[in-house]
């Protein structure tokens, strides 16, 4: 890509500054990002500087960057690369971009181009002598099956001949540009097939589309529309039908001869139990005798299921994150652990902690622990008790449950959103 730089400062204006319309949009645009990420709004807001300029000026950028107070250099990367940016003054009326790709130069963006060097300037990227009007080639604008097509500020033109694109360049021109239609210039709906409908051609869709305002594709090459086939309502197709209802109760073969489907035998839930219990005596047996494993039986999915529920109520019941070679967990008697209180009538929600889900609350409840009063009172020893009983390794303090919790006791979700900024959860 070329290199792109600002406009020389012979042209530059003065001072920029956001009209109150787009002021109030630009501020909509900013409050989209989270606290601190403002920066993200770069790209939208100076694309209504060039909305309202009609091109990006160097005070614009220097503006943009005033509010999101962000460095001029980094809004001057971002103005720069992207060429949707138009870095020097353009048509006040019209700024047409043809699509120059291998689809619009098939058929026929080359005549296209060549119109515009002799109807508005020889180069690109130059307006004509009365600055109303200009014109460069772009890449890609995603209607191929539209080609060839322009684009002019915001809206495109597809589906365009020589004499075509010529009017609206007149029209343009006389200021009266929003008496084009933008989109297909042909008696097309949208993209569909330019040859006439190929799907959808019975009566509902048709009548569908005209009860919309739209016309099917095949009337725009004068081809009659096909007429709606006799056929049952779709309910009684349903009905009547054997071979397409669910489960199908017949198989149709290719020469046209019903056969009767065979349905699966009903699993026995007597034998899937049976396997289940095999598998976990050979888990019991292989665990105390030392012998090598043997290949595990192939389960079907209900088996695996009672299998591994069997294997779980042998573990017995552990705390999140446990595992073998945790050690045993801090008595209960430990001096440590923080003081039980009784159940207030309204307990807190302690879920609303970042790091405590429906079980942690449960434990803690258990432990005496009802409020986020009791959390924020904790001590050093008291958290590392907590921690060990939950088997967190540390995870109290990297999440800072304390702190969370003098923010709720003191002012519920207003002030966890205050010092935290963000809403608990």
């Amino acid at each position: 890509m070329s290199v792109r730089r600002l406009a020389d400062e012979s042209v530059q204006p003065a001072s920029f500054a956001f009209s109150r319309n787009m002021s109030a949009e630009a501020k909509r645009w900013i409050k989209k990002y989270p606290k601190g990420r403002e920066h993200s709004a770069v790209i939208p807001l100076l694309m209504l500087a060039q909305e309202q300029e009609g091109w990006v000026t160097r005070p614009a950028v220097e503006h943009v960057a005033e509010m999101l107070d962000m460095p001029l250099i980094r809004v001057l990367e971002v103005a720069t690369f992207y060429t949707q940016f138009q870095l020097a003054p353009v048509g006040t009326r019209a700024h047409i971009q043809v699509c120059g790709t291998t689809p619009c130069m098939l058929r026929g963006a080359g005549e296209l181009i060549d119109l515009c060097r002799s109807r508005i300037h020889p180069e690109p990227l130059h307006t004509n002598e009365a600055g109303t009007l200009s014109w460069e080639e772009v890449e890609c604008q995603g209607a191929c099956v539209n080609a060839p097509m322009v684009m002019i500020f915001k809206d495109t033109y597809e589906d365009l001949t020589l004499e075509r694109l010529e009017e609206i360049i007149d029209a343009f021109e006389a200021g009266k540009g929003d008496t084009i239609t933008p989109g297909p210039q042909i008696d097309r709906f949208y993209s569909a097939p330019a040859s006439g409908l190929t799907s959808l051609t019975d009566e509902k869709a048709v009548t569908r589309m005209a009860a919309d305002g739209r016309k099917p594709a095949s009337k725009a090459r004068g081809t009659a529309v096909p007429p709606a086939r006799a056929a049952k309502p779709e309910t009684e197709a349903l009905e009547t039908d054997a071979a397409i209802k669910s489960p199908s109760p017949v198989k149709v073969r290719s020469n046209g001869e019903k056969k009767a489907s065979v349905k699966p035998p009903k699993e026995d839930a007597t034998q899937a139990d049976r396997v289940a219990e095999e598998a976990e005596k050979t888990v019991r047996t292989r665990r105390h005798s030392g012998k090598p494993k043997p290949p595990e039986p192939q389960l079907r999915a209900p088996e695996l299921k009672k299998a591994k529920a069997a294997s779980e109520m042998e573990k017995g019941p552990e705390s999140p994150s446990r595992s073998r070679d945790d050690g045993p967990k801090p008595s209960l008697e430990d001096a440590n652990r923080p003081k039980a209180e009784r159940r207030p009538a309204q307990p807190d929600d302690l879920k609303m902690i970042s790091g405590v889900g429906p079980k942690i609350e449960a434990i803690l409840n258990d432990l005496g622990t009802y409020t986020y009063a009791q959390i924020a009172s904790w001590n050093k020893a008291e958290r590392e008790w907590v921690d060990g009983y939950l088997r967190f390794k540390g995870r109290i303090e990297r999440e800072d449950w304390v702190k969370q919790a003098k923010a709720l006791a003191k002012g519920g979700a207003a002030e966890y959103e205050r010092v935290f900024g963000k809403k608990p959860r």
